[in-house]
C-alpha cells in the first residue's frame, strides 16, 4: 500500500498491525483450494441454510478504534445497580495491589495451568498457598488446587461420595437450604449417573440408612447456621459419608466442618477478593480427610525437594481427568480456576489471619446490628443464629 500523506488514513493502517494472511497471501491460499474469492469459499463450506445471504445486515467492518468507541457508548447506556443477590456471590473489594500485579498482569492471567513445573513455580506456590489456606479453614487433611465452582463441586462430592461410600443404598441427600444452583447441578449429575437424588430438611427428612451420603449448606441459602454434628455421626452409623459446602470466610469465625465430622467441605472462595464479573469464573475448593485423597478430582500441588536441595513446587498428584482413559476419571469436567484461586490465596497472604478474621467480625456485627434494627422496626427475625445473613 503506497504512503501517501495526503489520504493518510490511521483507520486503513490499523488492520496491519494484526497477526494474520495478507492479500497476496489469501490469494495464493484460495488458488490451493481452487476457489476465485473468499465468498465462494463460505458458500461451498457453509449449510445452505447459513449462506451469507441469509445473516442479518450487520454493517460494515469496524476498525479496533472504532469498535471501542460503539462500545463505550453501548455501555454508556447501562444502568449500575447493586446485586443483593448472595446465595454464595458477594461484592467483594480487590486490594490494589492484587489487581494491578496479578489480575492485570499478563505474566499470570495468560496461564490456564501450570503444568510446567520448573517454569511455573511462583504459581505453583500461590496454588500451595490455596490449598494449605481451604485445609486450615476447613479443618480436613488435603485440599486440590481449585474446582470450576461450588455447584459443580457439589456434584463432585456427590460422585466422589459414592466411590468412597460402603453404603449400598443408591441414593444422595441434599439439604434443601443448599444454594439453588447447587441443588440444580447435582440433579443433573444424579440423573446422568443413575442415582436418587432426595432434597428435604435434613433435621426432618434425612434417613441415613437410605442414602450412600448427604451435603449440608454451613450457613444455609437463607443464613442459618446449623451443627450438623448428630446428623453425620448417623450418616456414618449408616457407612455413609457427610459432605459440606460452606462460605469460607464464615469459616474464619465458625467451627470448621472437619471439626464436626465431615468427610468432604466445598465451596466457593469468590469472597476472597475475586471480582464478580458476569458471574464467573469463580474457583470453588474441595478438601478431604488424608485416607480419601486417591478419590479427590482434579490436581494437587505438593512441596518436595529437587536435585540441588533445594524447595520445589510440583503437581504432586493428578487424578486422571477426561483427557486421560476417559472412562475412569475421576471428574469429566474442567477442575481447575488456576488464576482465581491464586487471587483468593494472594488475598489470604495480604489480609494474613488476623485481617481475615476482622474482616468477618466486621460484616457479622453489621449484621447484628440490621436484625437489631429491623427488630425495632417490628419485624421478626427468623434467623436464630447467623453470620452475614437473615
Amino acid at each position: 500500500m503506497p504512503f501517501n500523506t495526503v489520504d493518510y488514513n490511521p483507520d486503513d493502517f490499523a488492520n496491519l498491525r494484526h497477526i494474520g494472511p495478507s492479500l497476496p497471501e489469501l490469494e495464493t491460499m484460495l488458488a490451493v483450494l481452487g476457489f476465485e474469492s473468499e465468498e465462494a469459499l463460505v458458500s461451498a463450506a457453509l449449510p445452505p441454510n447459513l449462506t451469507p445471504a441469509s445473516r442479518s445486515d450487520l454493517g460494515k467492518p469496524l476498525t479496533e478504534r472504532q469498535v471501542l468507541e460503539h462500545m463505550r457508548k453501548v455501555a454508556s447506556r447501562n444502568l449500575r445497580s447493586t446485586s443483593l443477590i448472595g446465595m454464595g456471590y458477594y461484592g467483594t473489594a480487590t486490594p490494589a495491589v492484587i489487581l494491578r500485579n496479578i489480575l492485570e498482569n499478563p505474566a499470570w492471567y495468560t496461564a490456564y495451568t501450570p503444568y510446567q513445573a520448573e517454569i511455573s513455580q511462583g504459581r505453583l506456590e500461590a496454588l500451595f498457598n490455596f490449598q494449605t489456606m481451604i485445609c486450615d479453614l476447613t479443618g480436613l487433611e488435603i485440599a486440590n488446587a481449585s474446582l470450576l465452582d461450588e455447584a459443580t463441586a457439589g456434584a463432585e462430592a456427590m460422585a466422589m461420595s459414592r466411590r468412597l461410600s460402603k453404603s449400598k443404598a443408591n441414593a444422595y441427600f441434599v439439604d434443601r437450604d443448599c444454594h439453588p444452583q447447587t441443588v440444580a447441578v447435582v440433579r443433573t449429575r444424579a440423573s446422568s449417573l443413575g442415582l436418587d437424588l432426595v432434597v428435604g430438611d435434613p433435621f426432618v427428612d434425612l434417613v441415613p440408612e437410605g442414602v450412600f451420603g448427604a451435603l449440608f449448606q454451613y450457613p444455609g441459602t437463607f443464613g442459618e447456621v446449623h451443627d450438623f454434628s448428630a446428623l453425620i455421626d448417623r450418616l456414618h452409623g449408616s457407612r455413609a459419608l457427610a459432605a459440606v459446602a460452606a462460605d469460607p470466610l464464615a469459616l474464619v469465625l465458625l467451627k470448621e466442618p472437619g471439626a464436626f465430622g465431615a468427610d468432604i467441605a466445598v465451596g466457593s472462595t469468590q469472597r476472597f477478593g475475586v471480582p464478580l464479573g458476569y458471574g464467573g469464573p469463580h474457583a470453588a475448593y474441595i478438601s478431604t480427610r488424608d485416607a480419601f485423597k486417591r478419590e479427590l478430582p482434579g490436581r494437587i500441588v505438593g512441596k518436595s525437594i529437587d536435585a540441588r536441595g533445594n524447595d520445589a513446587f510440583r503437581l504432586a498428584l493428578q487424578t486422571r481427568e477426561q483427557h486421560i482413559r476417559r472412562q475412569r476419571a475421576k471428574s469429566n469436567i474442567c477442575t481447575a480456576q488456576v488464576l482465581p484461586a491464586i487471587l483468593a490465596s494472594f488475598y489470604a497472604v495480604f489480609h494474613g489471619p488476623k485481617g481475615l478474621r476482622a474482616i468477618a467480625e466486621r460484616i457479622h456485627l453489621q449484621t447484628v446490628s440490621l436484625a437489631q434494627a429491623l427488630e425495632a422496626a417490628g419485624n421478626t427475625i427468623l434467623s436464630k443464629s447467623f453470620f452475614d445473613t437473615v
